[in-house]
């Protein structure tokens, strides 16, 4: 039987499963952390399965987020939030990659772990985009988030009682670019960590190519569509 015959699967790692609620944030964290949550995939190694693993960021973004905050000045520009996806797509696929190479190296198992970072194709037209739901970042009183909105013309809402936060658009995930590398490398053998955060949302804009989505993409949908895909 080659590896294209081999039965595959999908893990998806919650953010949480790299940095826990009350975590700094620092690697050694992270890199602890990602250790124990790996171990368990050995069983689907074990087996010969052909395995993609896709994850969560959600800690890591609102970490992103608050760095964009505290260096924001006319030295270092604020980043857009798929460049922030990325950075997390990125950053956490080094420490799962290195993890996973660690451990597989002390089973005495030889396989490559691959990192790609990964944009999904979104409607233009998603209703998600002109009404933007998804709480992401900090907390503000209604002053500081006035200010806010001045500043980076945000769209905020009252998420509780004197509770402000951005909202950014959600739409739901049409296409996974890449998803045939994607399925190719896993028929190889390759373990792939793709599609990271529910991947970075785009369009497709005529004579213009893809263009971002100042949003998110809710990560369980962007898993059931990579599912399909492999």
């Amino acid at each position: 039987m080659t590896s294209k015959d081999h039965n595959k699967v999908v893990i998806a790692l919650g953010g949480n499963a790299l940095m826990q609620k009350y975590d700094s944030g620092s690697a050694e964290e992270q890199f602890k952390q990602s250790r124990k949550s790996l171990k368990p995939l050995m069983h689907f190694i074990e087996k010969n399965y052909n395995i993609c693993i896709t994850h969560g960021n959600g800690p890591q973004v609102g970490l992103e987020l608050m760095k964009n905050e505290i260096s924001d000045s006319d030295e270092i520009p604020s980043l857009p939030l798929g460049v922030l996806t990325a950075h997390t797509q990125g950053g956490i696929g080094y420490i799962v990659q290195q993890s996973l190479l660690n451990l597989l190296s002390k089973e005495g198992i030889d396989k490559e772990v691959v990192t790609l970072i990964s944009q999904v194709k979104v409607n233009s037209n998603d209703p998600a985009i002109k009404n933007p739901t998804k709480y992401i970042g900090k907390r503000y009183n209604a002053e500081d988030s006035k200010i806010m909105i001045k500043k980076y013309d945000w769209q905020m809402k009252e998420q509780e009682k004197d509770v402000w936060r951005r909202v950014v658009a959600s739409p739901a995930p049409e296409y996974l670019f890449n998803g045939n590398s994607i399925r190719h490398m896993m028929e190889f053998g390759t373990i792939v960590i793709a599609a990271g955060g529910g991947g970075i949302p785009a369009y497709i804009k005529e004579d213009k190519g893809l263009r971002l989505v100042e949003g998110v993409i809710d990560k369980d949908m962007t898993s059931a569509l990579l599912a399909r895909i492999v």
